[in-house]
């Protein structure tokens, strides 16, 4: 019986002493790589569709989406002025949370290349969005063939393009890379004039533990 006890006693002393690993309130779990396939995130699709004359949106708000590569979701628009989001998505356009679209620290830059053989992200060639530059400068370079998408005028479709990745300095300082797979409600492999566009459907990486490690 004293045996017994001796060995609770002991037991309970390690417990307490921090001797469980369980018990280590300092101890923290590593972080490893995350990612997911984002479907339909709406960036301000029109509700009243297009002008027949001009080919313009009809209802849209002009408000970014906002998304956080750490935490997998949408930021609310109220978070705006925070370093909550890393980018945003209004039509074909992509924001980084720095610069002139937020006030974050986040930067970016598109490299060609498949999404899953990019394995670390590059040192250096991140750049931040500065509308005031003239012209006018946005890492996601904006227009047909210059940053993510081609856009097809005979078809009036928007498609986007074959081996370009984007790669991120995130708001917290991690990495992350991006790879736009389909620009219509519903991703469908083959949409018409007529399909509901303005839906993202993409793909990431997030490296929460702060290296370059993408893979």
């Amino acid at each position: 019986m004293n045996t017994i006890k001796s060995l609770l006693t002991l037991l309970l002393f390690i417990g307490f002493s921090g001797g469980f690993v369980a018990c280590k309130k300092d101890e923290v779990a590593p972080v490893t790589l995350s990612g997911n396939t984002i479907k339909d995130l709406a960036a301000d699709p029109p509700s009243g569709g297009y002008n027949p004359t001009n080919g313009q949106p009809i209802g849209v708000t002009k408000k970014y989406t906002l998304f956080s590569f750490k935490t997998g979701a949408q930021v609310a628009n109220a978070d705006s002025v925070s370093s909550k989001w890393d980018i945003g998505f209004n039509g074909t356009n992509i924001i980084v949370n720095s610069g002139t679209s937020g006030p974050g620290s986040a930067s970016a830059l598109v490299q060609s290349g498949l999404f899953d053989q990019i394995t670390t992200a590059p040192d250096t060639g991140y750049a931040q969005d500065n509308k005031a530059a003239t012209p006018a400068f946005y890492t996601i370079t904006r227009g047909s063939g210059k940053g993510w998408y081609n856009y097809d005028q005979a078809t009036n479709l928007i498609t986007p393009k074959a081996g370009v990745v984007l790669i991120f300095k995130t708001a917290d300082a991690k990495y992350a890379k991006m790879e736009v797979q389909n620009y219509y409600k519903g991703a469908p492999a083959a949409p018409s004039s007529t399909t509901a566009d303005r839906y993202y459907t993409f793909r990431y990486v997030y490296q929460g533990d702060g290296s370059t490690k993408l893979n």
